[in-house]
Formats: structure tokens, C-alpha cells, sequence
């Protein structure tokens, strides 16, 4: 107990406050602030008293923690660092008083300064406390190595939290004092930063909203998931010599994919799928399509459409969402998906060379058969990939890259006005306008007016009666042979089925009660006739929701210099979706390959985006996990001293 008597003596000698007795007997020390000599600014009256207080509760909170730690102890130090120690507790109360001794318009610089220079010398004080005698004998470390002593381990960790706090202390009273001498914000810009505030909170719980699995897999999958796509595009058994009896390879493949990808995805995740909102929407439109079937015009009609084309379509999207899990992956579909546009391309303008127009008379329509049949449906696949063109030769780090891409996206914009669709003229100026707006930031007025005269240079070499064509949109009498009217029944009598079916007619079955056995020309109706008004509520948020999470990362990634390719290819998908959106309006296509691509890019890509940010938490934590074990170091060699 001697020594315990002989600390707490040194302990008030380098006090600056005196030990008072309390009624239980025990002693504690309470610190006595000297009152101001000068008169205090009425302004900042409250804010002075503010500071005090945090003074006075830190300080307080700062000897707490010295006695509770110090006391029965049977720990010999040094008396030189005991001392110190002591001195760096109580140099915080002499901030306290300096900041009443003072006059609070005079303050802030000073106040700031003696700051930094109390906290330079605090970490000096503290590096010689924990460093000590640099002769520490070998004797010694064997002893607190052999038998640890525990009370030793309680004092430092006290003491470190001690100077944590000190720190946490300093930075709080710098804090407030910056924000009283801070100008106050306007009511419009406090607004405009809440506003803001919500924006963030929104976008983190949007992105939030799936459960990834950060592991990787899936090889052989996306191996046979490109192999299969492959053939859906290039459909090598119409017009690859030797190919004519293969028509089936694209089934085969498809069979070897899944033969594949059940058996890794419940290896990896224990689970069929991740379930995105994507994906459910995918699924309840593939079970309500069976559902419905009870209500169906021709059960025939539902069962074909089902089973040749939709189930397919479904299934291969669920395992492009799983399989897609890197930048690589992402970007061969995405390539493949562009190398057929641009073949299309080079077919419809060699087409329009030739004179061959086999379309009305005066439209070119490079025919691969399956989803490219007729030149609007082509048209609507170069306006989803242009824009993802564009944004790929804007991340392309070498010159020959960004001539390729670059290339490509305008032989595309080059074959879209020769098969003159007037679904994909409009589908292109949505895409053109998204780039543009979401890609000049900086210099908004400049791009835009670049753009709209490089916009009508091109339409003045478009063809002939391009013009005439697109007028038709508003004008039906100036179309040729009268499909703008036909298009306009087609909506009005599609509407109509859709009001007096909330439960659908059927997948499929709309040409029965259609005009001439046609299709509704929309994509839109054509799932809210055939599958109801639920089915299009599902539709509608399969578009939107991945439309608003690229929107969500977009505004994220705009400061993240390492992730730009992200942050360009969220801009260009969001571009895609917006130009199918568009273009869709003019085909009906809901039930076709088209949309689902973009949508599992991505959806890819915020798989992508969370495991960098996975990753990011995980380096933080590490590099925190070493400066601990830097700070158990030193106190591994105060312990030994």
C-alpha cells in the first residue's frame, strides 16, 4: 500500500487541481476552473459554456479512468513516466482553462494552433513513455514473457484509451468551434442537403437489397453459357455450309450448361438462383404464364410459345445472372452480343448497296432468321448495344480497342437508318439523348451542341425518303402502305383486351382475337393482353428496378477514379434499357431474347460492384488489424520495462 500512497502523492503534486475528500472518504479529484478575466462575446455565450462542460466532462472521465486503473497496484514504473502520464491527463484541463481565460473572438486560431502543438507533444510524451530505457535485458523479457502479469496488460490498455480519448476530446472541441464560427446555411441549401442526404440513404438500401455470395465458380457454366449463346446469335446451321442437320446444337448445349451449372450452384451457394428482383419477376411471370392457362383462348398456343421459346429464355436468364460473376465474363457476352450487331450491320448495308430491297419496297432487312427476322427487330438489338459500344471504347485503355469499339457503335447507328425502323430511329435519339446528358457533366453545353450538329450531319446523309418515313410517326397518311395505321388498331383493340381481362387470354394468344391474325406490334400490351394486369405489373419492374440500381451505382462510382469502367458501363446499360423501353413500344418482343441480355449484364454488374466493396471493407479491416498489433508491439515493451 506504500507504493499505492506514494503514486497518488506524485499523482496531486503534478496535478494542476488540488485532491478533495469526499462524504463517502474516498478521494477524488475534481478540477477547478478559473473564472474568465475577460468579458465573453454575448454571440457565442452558449457555445463557450458548451465547450466547458465537454472540458470538464473529459477531463473528469480522463482521472476516472487513471484512478480505476491505477489503484491496488502492484505495478512498479518509473517515477519519470508516471509523471508524464500524469501530466498528459491533465494537460486537457488546461485547455479548459485557457479557453475561459481567453476572449472567444480571438479564439479560434489560437485555440487551434495550441492544439496541434499540446497534441505534437502528448505523442511525444506517449512515445517515451511506451518506448522507455532502450537497454531492456533479456532477464526481463523472459520474466513478462514466462508470467504475464495481468494487471500490467489492464494498465496500458487503460492508457492507450486514455489518449484515444484525449485525441477523441481535442477533435470534438475543434468541431464545435469550427461550426460556430461556420456561417449558417441558407433554408435553400439546407434543403438541398437533405435532400441529398436522402438520396445517398435510398441508393445504399436499393443496392442492399440482394444477398451475394462473393464466391467464385460457375467456369464450365459460362463455358457452355457462351457456347450456347453463340448459336442463338449466329445461327451457323442457316447459313454455315456442313451446319444444315445441326438445328438442334443450340438445345444441346443449353442441356450441358444446366448439366453444369445445378450441380456447382448448389455446391457454391446452396441454392437454384439468387433471388434479385429480377430473377422473381422472371419466375412469377413463368408460373403465372401456367396459371393462367385455364383462361387461355387455345391452351395449344399457350403450351408452344411456352415451351419453345419463353421457359427457355427464363431458364437461360437465371443462369447468366449466377454465372456472370466477373469483369471478363461480362465483357466476352458483351462482345459477342456487339460482334453480331455489327455483322448484322455490315449485311444490311451491303444489302442497301446492292438495291436489294425485299421490305416494302424500300427497306433492306438482313434476315439471320430466329430473333432477327424482320428488320425492326434488328434494329431494336443495335440500339441495346450501340451505347454499350460507346461506353467500351471510352474505357478502352489502348488506341486500337477504342477503334474497334468506336467503329462498331457507328456502323450499327450507319445500319439503323438504312432498314428505316422507325421504332429504332426513336430508340436511338433516347439512347443519343442519355449519353449525351449523363456523359457531359462537365462541359453540358458544349457536348449537347456538338452532339445535335453531328446529329444533323448524319441526318442529312441518311437515305432518300428516311425523312418521309419518320414523319409517318405523326402523320399516318404519308406512310406508303399503311402500317402506321395498322400499328394504331393494333393498340387500340390490344388496350381494349387487356381492360376486359385483368386475368390475360393467354401466352401467345393474342393474334386470336387480334386483327388478321397479327401480333400487337407492342411490347407492352402484348403482356397485358395475353397475361394480365398482374403480368405487366411483373414486366414493368423487371425494367425498372435494374434501371434504378444502375442509377443508384452510377451516382456512387462518379468520384471512384479506379472504377471508371463501372461507372461508363452503368451509364451505357441504363442507355439500353431506356432505348428497348423506347424501341419495344413499336414490337412485340416481350417474350424474345432481346431485353434479357442487358438486364443480366446488369445484374452482373452490381454483383460486381458489392464484392469490390466486400473487398474494400475486408483490406480496411486488415490494415486496422495491423496497426493493432503494432500498438500490442509497444505495449509488449512498456510491459517489459
Amino acid at each position: 500500500m506504500s507504493e499505492q500512497t506514494n503514486f497518488r502523492k506524485d499523482y496531486e503534486k503534478f496535478s494542476s487541481h488540488p485532491a478533495k475528500k469526499t462524504s463517502e472518504g474516498d478521494t477524488s479529484l475534481v478540477g477547478k476552473t478559473k473564472p474568465a478575466t475577460k468579458p465573453e462575446n454575448p454571440t457565442f455565450r452558449s457555445d463557450t459554456k458548451t465547450l466547458v462542460n465537454l472540458g470538464k466532462n473529459n477531463q473528469d472521465k480522463l482521472k476516472d479512468n487513471f484512478e480505476n486503473g491505477l489503484t491496488g497496484s502492484q505495478f512498479s514504473k518509473d517515477k519519470k513516466q508516471r509523471q508524464l502520464e500524469i501530466e498528459n491527463a491533465n494537460r486537457f484541463g488546461g485547455l479548459n482553462n485557457s479557453i475561459q481565460e481567453n476572449s472567444f473572438d480571438d479564439r479560434k486560431g489560437n485555440f487551434i494552433s495550441q492544439s496541434n502543438s499540446e497534441k505534437q507533444k502528448y505523442e511525444e510524451n506517449q512515445l517515451f513513455a511506451r518506448t522507455g530505457l532502450n537497454g531492456v535485458t533479456a532477464k526481463v523479457k523472459e520474466k513478462s514473457v514466462q508470467k504475464p502479469d495481468t494487471f500490467t496488460d489492464r494498465n496500458d490498455s487503460i492508457a492507450e484509451t486514455v489518449g484515444n480519448e484525449l485525441k477523441g476530446a481535442k477533435s470534438e472541441v475543434v468541431e464545435t468551434l469550427q461550426k460556430a464560427f461556420s456561417p449558417a446555411l441558407s433554408y435553400a441549401e439546407e434543403q438541398k442537403l437533405r435532400q441529398q442526404q436522402k438520396a445517398e440513404a435510398k441508393d445504399e438500401k436499393l443496392l442492399n437489397n440482394d444477398r451475394w455470395m462473393y464466391r467464385n465458380g460457375h467456369t464450365f457454366t459460362y463455358i457452355g453459357l457462351f457456347l450456347f449463346t453463340t448459336v442463338v446469335y449466329f445461327r451457323p446451321y442457316e447459313w454455315v455450309p456442313g451446319f444444315e442437320n445441326m438445328t438442334s446444337i443450340a438445345l444441346v448445349f443449353a442441356i450441358i450448361t444446366l448439366l453444369f451449372y445445378l450441380p456447382t450452384q448448389l455446391a457454391t451457394e446452396g441454392n437454384l438462383t439468387i433471388p434479385t428482383t429480377e430473377v422473381k419477376c422472371v419466375i412469377f411471370l413463368a408460373i403465372w404464364s401456367i396459371l393462367t392457362i385455364p383462361l387461355a383462348k387455345d391452351v395449344g398456343v399457350v403450351w408452344k410459345t411456352y415451351s419453345e421459346t419463353f421457359i427457355k429464355i427464363i431458364m437461360v436468364f437465371i443462369v447468366m445472372v449466377n454465372t456472370l460473376r466477373t469483369k471478363e465474363r461480362l465483357k466476352g457476352l458483351m462482345w459477342l452480343s456487339i460482334s453480331v450487331g455489327v455483322m448484322l450491320s455490315f449485311q444490311a448495308l451491303q444489302l442497301y448497296h446492292e438495291g436489294k430491297f425485299e421490305v416494302e419496297g424500300y427497306r433492306v432487312n438482313p434476315d439471320f432468321g430466329g430473333m432477327f427476322g424482320n428488320p425492326n427487330d434488328t434494329a431494336l438489338h443495335l440500339v441495346i448495344f450501340t451505347p454499350i459500344a460507346v461506353v467500351l471504347g471510352l474505357t478502352s485503355k489502348n488506341f486500337v480497342g477504342k477503334l474497334i469499339y468506336f467503329a462498331s457503335a457507328t456502323l450499327m447507328v450507319m445500319a439503323n437508318f438504312v432498314m428505316q425502323s422507325r421504332g429504332g430511329f426513336l430508340g436511338l435519339i433516347a439512347v443519343s439523348a442519355i449519353l449525351v446528358w449523363k456523359l457531359s457533366k462537365n462541359n453540358r453545353l458544349l457536348v449537347v451542341g456538338t452532339a445535335l450538329f453531328v446529329g444533323f450531319l448524319v441526318l442529312t446523309f441518311a437515305p432518300g425518303n428516311y425523312w418521309l418515313r419518320i414523319a409517318s410517326i405523326v402523320d399516318p397518311s404519308l406512310d406508303p402502305v399503311g402500317s402506321s395505321d395498322q400499328r394504331k388498331e393494333l393498340l387500340i383493340r390490344s388496350i381494349q383486351v387487356t381492360l376486359r381481362n385483368p386475368f390475360g387470354i393467354g401466352l401467345g394468344c393474342f393474334p386470336i382475337v387480334g386483327i388478321r391474325d397479327l401480333q400487337t406490334h407492342n411490347a407492352f400490351t402484348q403482356v397485358s393482353s395475353e397475361l394480365g394486369w398482374l403480368g405487366l405489373a411483373a414486366y414493368l419492374i423487371f425494367l425498372i428496378s435494374p434501371f434504378r440500381k444502375l442509377g443508384a451505382m452510377e451516382r456512387k462510382l462518379e468520384s471512384n477514379k479506379e472504377l471508371k469502367w463501372m461507372y461508363y458501363l452503368t451509364i451505357g446499360l441504363q442507355a439500353s434499357l431506356v432505348g428497348y423501353m423506347v424501341s419495344s413500344f413499336f414490337v412485340s418482343v416481350a417474350y424474345q431474347w432481346f431485353v434479357y441480355f442487358p438486364i443480366a449484364y446488369a445484374v452482373c454488374l452490381r454483383r460486381i460492384y458489392k464484392i469490390y466493396e466486400n473487398e474494400s471493407e475486408l483490406k480496411n479491416k486488415a490494415e486496422n488489424s495491423d496497426e493493432r498489433e503494432k500498438g500490442g508491439l509497444q505495449n509488449w515493451l512498456r510491459e517489459s520495462q
